[in-house]
């Protein structure tokens, strides 16, 4: 692995220094997703730094969600849309009913406008990909580990349908508060059925080119998951 652009950090806040020096080579692209980072040692090494340091660093940037740690295989750079993922879950953990409904309000709106688009602009591999995830869906709605998986990749297919990488980055952003939003809804009873009817009304609005009813089948969609989440936060107490 090249290793060239690792040079010694300026000595100031030297952790700091590290870290940052580290998410520069991270965004830039240095090291790519699925990469292993070099051994503790020759990070030390080549930047010119003390282990202690560097690890405080590596602690930061796994916190950060930009790389994880696997034990007995090494340090891995995580995939972008991780990045500062992780940060924002725990900002939304264990936090009041009105910034739980803020993220009901961010995915109803963003969402809706999402599955709008996909109906003007999905093409036919899209409506495949997606209807893969319904199937799957359908066939796991008594596993609810399952069926969370197919249901954020329905909502994830539809991002990617409406085929603007913007907003599609901005959906991959918050995947763990959707990841964890489901989590807690499936544990629900009658909720999986229920998602599923929702989620076919959606493919089917979509499929037909209708942009109103895909709008406004998500955004009912939403709502009324939204309704279950803070109904089962209730229940259960805060884990999203």
């Amino acid at each position: 692995m090249n290793t060239s652009f690792l040079t010694p950090v300026a000595r100031t806040t030297l952790t700091a220094d590290v870290c940052r020096k580290l998410v520069t080579h991270l965004v830039r692209g240095d090291w790519q997703e699925g990469d292993r980072l070099p051994a503790e040692r020759e990070l030390c090494r080549r930047l010119g730094v003390g282990r202690a340091s560097l690890r405080e660093a590596l602690k930061a940037l796994e916190i950060m969600g930009m790389i994880e740690s696997r034990v007995g295989e090494g340090t891995f750079v995580c995939r972008r849309s991780e990045f500062l993922a992780r940060p924002l879950l725990w900002s939304i953990a264990g936090s009041d009913e009105t910034q739980v409904s803020e993220l009901i309000e961010s995915r109803r709106l963003m969402e809706g406008e999402l599955a709008a688009l996909a109906a003007e602009r999905r093409t036919a591999a899209d409506l495949d990909h997606i209807a893969g995830h319904i199937l799957r869906m359908e066939s796991t709605l008594e596993q609810a580990d399952q069926f969370l998986e197919a249901d954020l990749d329905f909502h994830l297919a539809i991002a990617e349908a409406a085929h603007n990488r913007i907003l599609l980055n901005a959906v991959q952003l918050i995947r763990n508060l959707m990841r964890q939003w489901i989590m807690q809804t499936v544990q629900v009873p009658h909720t999986t059925p229920e998602a599923l009817a929702q989620h076919r009304r959606i493919f089917e609005a979509i499929s037909n080119c209708d942009k109103e009813a895909a709008r406004a089948a998500m955004i009912g969609h939403l709502e009324s998951m939204g309704e279950r989440l803070l109904a089962a936060r209730l229940t259960a107490g805060p884990a999203l």
